[in-house]
């Protein structure tokens, strides 16, 4: 059998059909056209389905959408930046293509892939933490996402870890997506730069021709003890934030994706040795979570709405 999975993203619409082992066979995308409000959405989607059929009918449609969504009743109940608001998007698309499809989160769905046919395939249970513009992920124990009473679980990046610190786009203050995201990293890494004007980082960024993610991580590399304190203090951080989820959850898996994950064993490496010095019952609990790095890339979208929909 076949399965469509959808990606629905704030610029393009994204679109796989995917087997029954988790593997994309085509993918068709589309602007998604925000300005256009949301029937021009569902019209884009509508489309895209309609491309990837071919003559044939899906055994089952998933959709992943940022925000809030109500897979019980098929309502987007909010996604902010896709203008998005208590809309009935199972009913729009049934409408237009004869599907009634599956919604889940993006970040659930992204993280359902990768615990199913990723990262954390075989494993008891996985959570994916995906260290990007903020901090975003999903929690997928014995084979079901955890979506909570309202659907909005798993929102990762918006628990405390330093009351009173830093602002956060939600609003408050000190989350661990104000200190572990790649925008927090860029923060930290730009501040070094002003105190240290002799630094590596400058000419980093100046070969990469601007400041990011990588640029703290490469001037490390290269012997610069600002941008070692930089990648340290963003690790201490980062640790805050995945030891509160293993104490949680004690998954078997916690996988990472997103820019900052991309630095490999360069982050990965310090941050097991400071999560394992800090995890509740480490001395005497024989079983830890493994940390790793995710697997299916941008891919994990489109494959996790489809196993929703299967």
């Amino acid at each position: 059998m076949m399965y469509l999975g959808i990606d629905l993203g704030g610029t393009n619409i994204k679109g796989g059909v995917v087997d029954e082992r988790g593997a994309i066979l085509r993918e068709a995308s589309r602007p998604t056209r925000v300005e256009q409000g949301p029937d021009a959405i569902a019209d884009g989607i509508a489309a895209v389905i309609r491309e990837l059929e071919q003559g044939e009918r899906f055994a089952g449609v998933g959709l992943g959408c940022p925000g809030t969504v109500d897979d019980e009743s098929g309502e987007v109940v909010c996604a902010f930046n896709l203008g998005l608001i208590h809309y009935d998007l199972r009913g729009a698309l049934e409408a237009r293509t004869g599907y009634s499809i599956r919604l889940g989160n993006d970040a659930n769905v992204a993280a359902l892939a990768e615990a199913s046919v990723g990262a954390g395939r075989g494993a008891h249970s996985t959570v994916v933490i995906t260290l990007g513009t903020g901090v975003g992920g999903g929690v997928v124990l014995e084979g079901r996402m955890l979506t909570g009473w309202t659907g909005a679980a798993s929102e990762l990046g918006h628990m405390v870890i330093e009351e009173g610190g830093a602002e956060c786009t939600c609003g408050r203050r000190g989350c661990f997506e104000a200190y572990a995201s790649a925008t927090a990293l860029i923060r930290m890494t730009r501040a070094a730069m002003d105190a240290h004007p002799d630094s590596a980082m400058h000419v980093v960024a100046a070969e990469n021709g601007a400041v990011d993610g990588r640029t703290a991580f490469a001037a490390k590399e290269r012997g610069d003890a600002a941008a070692a304190e930089v990648v340290n203090a963003y690790i201490r951080s980062l640790a805050s934030g995945v030891t509160n989820i293993i104490n949680i959850f004690f998954p078997e898996v916690v996988a990472f994706s997103g820019g900052v994950a991309n630095q490999g064993e360069a982050l990965l490496a310090p941050l097991r040795e400071e999560v394992h010095r800090q995890e509740f019952g480490y001395r005497y609990v024989k079983r830890h979570a493994r940390l790793v790095k995710c697997e299916l890339g941008y891919q994990s979208g489109i494959i996790g709405a489809a196993l929703l929909a299967k």
